[in-house]
Order: C-alpha cells, then structure tokens, then sequence
C-alpha cells in the first residue's frame, strides 16, 4: 500500500465526522424554515390585530421639535420622556462632551474590575443627595436596576407584595426572587392589606409599587401605603422613573410629593428620562442595602460601567435641579393647560394633573390611524396597544415636557380635534 493510499484510508473517518451529511444538512435547513414560518405566523397576528409597532426614524436631536424621515418640515414632539427639555439642553450635552475627552469612550470593564472612575462615584453620591438616601448604585438602566434588587434582597423566608399593573421590568425582576410573590389590585388599598395579613408569617416584606403609574398617568397613594406597611411591619418600595425630576416642589419625586420621604425605603429611578436622557438606572437606599447589591447585583457584576459622556450628562442634569427647581415648577400650568382644553374638547384623558396624558381610545387599530393622520398635521404622537396596555384600552399617550410652549400644546390640541372629528371620536 502506497503512502498516499494509507493516508486517505486514515483520513476517510475523520472526514465523515467534519463534513455534515447531506441529510444532516437538510434537516437544519428544515428547522430553520419551520422556526421562520411559526414566526411570520405571529407577525402575520399581530399585524392583522392593528398592534404592530412602526419604528419612525428621527433625523435630529430630541427636543420638543424634531424632524422625521418622511415628513417635511419641523414636527412638534408629543411623546418622548423628556420632561425636562434637558436631551438637548447646551450645558448637559457640554457636559458629555468634556466628559468624553476626559474620560474616553467607554471603560471596557465592569466597574468591580476596571470600569470605576471618580466620575461615577460623584454621580453615586449626587444622587443620594438628591433623593435624601443613604447611597447610590448605578446600572445600566432601571430595567436592569429592577431585575437586579428582589433576588438579592429577598429570600424564600420573605414576601414581596407587588401593584398589579406595575412596569414590566418590576414584574419581571420579581419573577427572579425567591420570595414569595403576592399581587394586589390596582391601587387598591384594601386588597393590599389583605394580602399584608396573608403574609404576616414572612420575615420580611416589601409592598413594591410604581410611583407613577406609565400607561395611565396616576399617581400610587404613598401616604396611605406607607401607613399599612407601618402597621404591618413592611418596606416600602418605588419606581421613579416618570416622577424624578419635576414630581414635588423640587422636583424629588412622587415621595415628595406626598411627604412621605421618609417613610419610602428604597428608590428605582432613571438617567434617560427626565435627566439628561440619555441611558442609565440607579438604585438608592439604606447603605447596606447598596453594599449587598454591589458584592451580588448580576446587572451590576456583569455589565458594563456606564460610558463617561452619559455619566458626564446626568451629572450636570442632576446639578441643574439641585441648584434650581424653576424647571420643575414650570411642568404644571403646560400640563393642565393640555388636559383641560382636551376635556372641554370632549375627549377622555386618563391620570391626574401629570405630564402623562393618556387619550383614551379603546380600539387598537384607530389608536394607530390617529396617530399616523397627527403626523400628517404636523405633530409626532404615539399609539399604544396591547400588550403595552391591556385589550380594549388602547390610547394615545401624550406627554408634556418644561420645552413646550403654550403656543406649541393649543397645536396639538387643535390636531387632536381636527383628527378625531375625522375618525368620529369628537363631535
């Protein structure tokens, strides 16, 4: 037998095992096609529902005018989260800017590592500062402050007591705890005490709820949710992402706004929304509390550390608001100016005297055709439709920011009526 003959009889087995048979191919190739048609199946489902979720392509910086690829001219923007106006306000984004060349692009690193900078610890304390707490642990977002808080805190021994309609990234967060898990109706104080009284057994419980409400715009009654939780040897927890930064006389939030402070023991809130917008989340809280998170947060150990521009943005913002609550103070008089004239208009507004203004449609599909016939006229709204919100009540969600002019809310109001006179909505 020849040297060459000998190696490919060798090296036939090995072969067989690199080079996948035709069959095992097409078995691939058949997965492949069956996992696509399951999926175009669900697109085909939603689309059919009215619920799919166009992406319109912004081609400037967010403010309360914006230009939009597809349409001419300046468009008034009537449903980002900047409450504020300070996306694009000069100092915060001088701000990311210094940042950047000081402190470069990114760390590479998760801050236990490499990826802490004094920056981030100035952020950390400013924020504690800010919303009167003990400390501050930065995240990448409040999703990821969310998901991260329950399972480090609580255990198998404990009970976490959750709003129904809380934001998906607090269920969600919940779902990965091992405590036990009660919700409680919407708002409903007397569902909440009985499940306080189901769960007396537990070592510790924590009533979590959303401070503002996203979707609907109320307000969750702290007050008396903090008398139960007294009463009943609970924690209170809240999300302050729609409430940071204008909520309150200077603008801490819907705890401030209620006076209880004090009696709220740990915060969830954002960088991208009123402040700066950008990116980022933050946990403040009882120093412990914050130490624990920062040894076994999985977010926190295994993200990356917040770029140096986005920090170097929600420090300045947070720096405005601490020097001045002229801002703040200016959102209710635009925000009541919108809802009253739409009421007397004739349409529903859900919530009470907050930015957030639901228009309250009910139908999917005419929540979508409203909003694209708003863009037509000049102003960029939003329709927003299961399973963002439940069936049947689907809405145009509004939101009002410090950047709007008067002027700027009688044009979306005169749009919404022209719109919903032409779909019947409005007599």
């Amino acid at each position: 037998m020849s040297l060459r003959t000998a190696a490919r009889t060798l090296l036939k087995p090995v072969q067989g095992i690199l080079r996948p048979s035709v069959t095992l191919i097409n078995r691939s190739y058949a997965a492949v096609a069956e996992a696509r048609a399951v999926l175009e199946n669900e697109l085909d489902t939603i689309r059919a529902a009215g619920t799919w979720k166009a992406e319109r392509i912004i081609t400037s910086k967010q403010g309360s005018h914006i230009n939009v690829d597809g349409s001419r001219g300046s468009i008034l923007n009537f449903c980002a989260n900047n409450y504020l106006g300070l996306s694009s306000h000069p100092e915060v984004v001088q701000a990311g800017i210094d940042a950047l060349k000081t402190y470069g692009a990114g760390l590479s690193s998760v801050r236990f590592i490499c990826g802490t900078q004094d920056i981030h610890k100035n952020l950390e304390q400013k924020l504690a500062e800010f919303h009167e707490r003990e400390d501050c642990i930065l995240y990448a977002s409040c999703f990821d402050a969310n998901a991260g808080l329950f399972e480090v805190l609580l255990g198998p021994d404990d009970a976490v007591l959750s709003d129904e309609l809380n934001h998906a990234s607090i269920i969600d967060g919940i779902r990965l705890c091992r405590a036990k898990r009660l919700r409680y109706k919407h708002m409903d104080l007397s569902n909440l005490e009985t499940k306080l009284k189901e769960s007396q057994s537990s070592r510790m419980r924590l009533v979590v709820t959303d401070g503002v409400f996203s979707m609907d715009g109320d307000v969750a009654p702290l007050v008396e949710i903090c008398d139960l939780a007294e009463q009943y040897n609970a924690m209170v927890f809240i999300d302050e992402c729609h409430a940071t930064g204008f909520l309150g006389s200077r603008g801490r939030g819907t705890d401030e706004l209620l006076g209880v402070m004090d009696r709220v023991h740990i915060v969830n809130s954002t960088l991208g929304k009123a402040l700066g917008g950008a990116a980022g989340g933050y946990t403040v809280g009882p120093k412990p509390l914050i130490d624990l998170l920062r040894q076994r947060s999985r977010p926190y150990l295994f993200s990356n550390s917040l770029p140096p521009a986005v920090v170097g943005c929600a420090t300045q913002a947070v720096e405005l608001l601490l020097a001045s609550n002229e801002i703040a103070q200016s959102m209710t008089a635009k925000t009541m100016r919108f809802r009253n004239k739409m009421t007397q208009a004739g349409f529903t507004i859900s919530g009470s005297a907050h930015p957030i203004c639901p228009v309250m449609l009910g139908d999917a599909r005419l929540a979508s055709l409203m909003a694209d016939d708003m863009l037509k006229l000049g102003v960029y709204v939003i329709g927003f439709s299961f399973p963002v919100v439940p069936k049947g009540k689907a809405r145009i969600r509004v939101q009002i920011s410090a950047a709007h002019s008067e002027e700027d809310i009688d044009r979306c109001v005169d749009a919404f009526i022209q719109t919903g006179r032409k779909h019947g909505v409005v007599s």
